[in-house]
């Protein structure tokens, strides 16, 4: 059997895979992080916390509405990104041009009310979530067994990272979300409705939480701390890649997903933590991030 450095080539590449079906959850919850972050200036704390609720938004609508993975894949986004614009036009709108701290308070008391209510109203063992039948069984890929599930995250996760990226770098829409936190007034002076534009932007970074949310359903069981147990790892993926950066974010977490997978075959003890060395070797050496502007450290 073929080796590399050591072991299996099944092992590895097992470990890899693996590695990069993480490094895409972490891509798509820190690239709403930080597009929150980067066009309304809001550490948004209860990030996981939309993440959880997304997942508990597919099982619900199984267990209540009959409603199957591919239609949860649809409406639990936009059902949870509403309640996120909601939450900013009602709460956090009051907020801005405040330190940033005032908003990390707010969306942390958020976390501590979502994660209560979903533990009172379902327990704390967590519900399992089946995965669709047309994304059961295995890729053999000669070298190792890929379940087709974890290849379809694959795809969904990283399409929604360009999808993301194109729309905010590349399109009309992305220039003037871009220009109403940069210069409000004077984008309100040409007849763009600013406030509505910051409420599609939150809503939009949550509704990327809630898909992620989804997509993690049939992997992750189902449960109220499923959101805590990720947030702190997305926090340090968006300051490694630079606070703000979409690009930075998605190219951080990806390659911190394989960092962490290959440290679980080399040095299992480190895996958990090998992501907060990572952190604090970047912020040494280049404070603003891998890939954040000047100025934004």
């Amino acid at each position: 059997m073929t080796e590399v450095f050591g072991l299996p080539l099944p092992v590895l590449a097992g470990q890899v895979m693996l590695g990069m079906v993480n490094g895409c959850f972490y891509a798509v919850l820190s690239l709403g992080l930080a597009v929150i972050f980067g066009l309304l200036r809001i550490v948004n704390f209860a990030h996981g916390a939309f993440f959880m609720a997304g997942a508990f938004g597919a099982w619900m609508l199984q267990r209540y509405a009959g409603l199957g993975y591919w239609a949860a894949l649809l409406l639990v986004p936009l059902v949870v990104g509403g309640l996120g614009g909601v939450f900013e036009r009602g709460l956090l709108r009051r907020l801005y041009g405040l330190d940033p701290i005032y908003g990390l308070l707010l969306t942390f008391g958020l976390v501590l009310v979502l994660e209560g209510g979903f533990r009172v109203a379902f327990g704390t063992s967590g519900q399992p979530y089946p995965v669709p039948a047309k994304l059961q069984g295995v890729f053999n890929l000669g070298f190792m067994v890929l379940p087709i599930y974890r290849a379809w995250v694959i795809f969904a996760a990283l399409a929604a990272c360009l999808l993301t990226w194109w729309l905010i770098e590349r399109t009309s829409l992305g220039a003037r979300l871009r220009a109403a936190t940069e210069k409000p007034a004077l984008t309100q002076s040409f007849g763009v409705n600013v406030p509505r534009l910051l409420t599609f932007t939150y809503a939009g970074g949550i509704a990327l939480a809630a898909f992620t949310g989804v997509l993690a359903a049939p992997i992750l069981h189902v449960n109220s701390g499923m959101g805590s147990n990720l947030v702190i790892i997305v926090f340090a993926i968006v300051v490694i890649g630079g606070m703000g950066s979409v690009f930075g974010s998605i190219v951080t977490a990806l390659g911190i997903g394989v960092i962490e997978g290959l440290t679980k075959v080399f040095y299992s003890e480190a895996s958990t933590t090998v992501i907060f060395v990572v952190m604090a070797l970047v912020l040494l050496l280049r404070p603003r991030g891998l890939f954040g502007k000047e100025g934004a450290a």
